[in-house]
């Protein structure tokens, strides 16, 4: 494929993302955003330093070239340290994939979007917003963010009773919805994961592995098969696994036979890449303390009625109180 249809392909793409998204280089994970779109370059402002800078699109052929003609990922190392953004361009092609963690940039065969873009959506009155999910997790944890924010948890025992069973609420709801969500990821997960490959992802990484779950037959079952090797019921009065496990020890029977096994598939948690997360975790605070939108006032002045809401519903008088 012509390196002009990617470069008119990733344009198309950039004209789709808000004029407000921010772009983040893939290695210093310094941000910037587009400025302007043109027919050889795109121009493009670090939010730490004035003016613009060209990314010209005969570099972005040339990275192009060292990434297709390789059938290896190319380590973003390689690259110049003023030629990160390129590497964040290209991941909006949807057949071109960063890495972070890896620190490489890919061609894929399946579409992917850009990790390295915070994408918001248009309105019709051209204004950006959040598009809200509709899930209890993201309304709880918009409370329990608001609570960590007005309380200090550092210091529960300066914290007023009522605030911290305001805490212990929201942290089980929080928790027990994102169980919830947590479990239905992993359903996904495991028709797409590969037996003891891990797959990573910005903030860690998963792999798919299995485990045994044993549980004794029937009784009657169990003394039988123990009695057709030799083992008298009288040292089995009850049928106790680790008498079983004793007696398998000294027979040619198979755990199957006295044993039903289940194996099961579940993903588990291999590796947390915390430093990754407190950088991405600075960059959204660092974010909104920056943010000037009234979009941001909206969302805290709807938090606050919805708390006050979930006051009046709660609130209740003594019986000294009510005449």
């Amino acid at each position: 494929m012509p390196f002009s249809v990617t470069w008119y392909t990733i344009i198309e793409q950039l004209d789709e993302i808000s004029a407000d998204a921010t772009f983040v280089t893939p290695l210093s994970e310094r941000p910037f955003r587009l400025s302007d779109v043109q027919e050889h370059r795109l121009l493009i402002s670090y939010r730490d330093q004035d003016g613009t800078i060209p990314l010209k699109r005969e570099q972005f052929e040339t990275l192009y070239e060292r990434v297709t003609d390789t059938s290896k990922d190319f380590d973003l190392n390689r690259l110049p340290a003023d030629a990160e953004p390129y590497a964040t361009m290209l991941s909006v092609h949807p057949h071109f994939e960063v890495d972070q963690r890896e620190s490489v940039i890919r061609n894929t065969d399946d579409p992917t979007p850009s990790a390295l873009v915070d994408v918001t959506l248009d309105t019709a009155d051209g204004t950006s917003t959040r598009e809200e999910p509709d899930l209890p997790l993201y309304a709880d944890s918009l409370l329990l963010i608001d609570a960590l924010e007005r309380y200090d948890p550092t210091d529960l025992s300066a914290i007023e009773t009522t605030e911290l069973v305001n805490l212990y609420t929201l942290c089980s709801d929080v928790q027990r919805n994102a169980n919830d969500l947590r479990q239905d990821v992993r359903a996904v997960l495991l028709e797409r994961l590969h037996h003891d490959q891990p797959v990573h992802g910005q903030y860690g990484s998963v792999q798919r592995t299995s485990r045994r779950n044993r549980t004794l037959k029937d009784d009657e079952t169990v003394l039988e098969k123990l009695e057709s090797e030799g083992i008298d019921r009288e040292r089995i009065t009850t049928v106790d696994a680790s008498k079983v496990d004793d007696a398998l020890d000294v027979t040619e029977l198979s755990e199957s036979d006295v044993y039903n096994i289940e194996e099961s598939q579940y993903v588990r948690k291999a590796d947390v890449d915390e430093e990754r997360k407190e950088s991405r975790l600075q960059g959204l605070k660092d974010q909104l303390a920056g943010a000037d939108n009234p979009e941001t006032d909206q969302l805290q002045h709807e938090i606050e009625e919805l708390e006050t809401r979930i006051d009046e519903l709660t609130s209740f008088s003594s019986a000294s109180q009510v005449d």
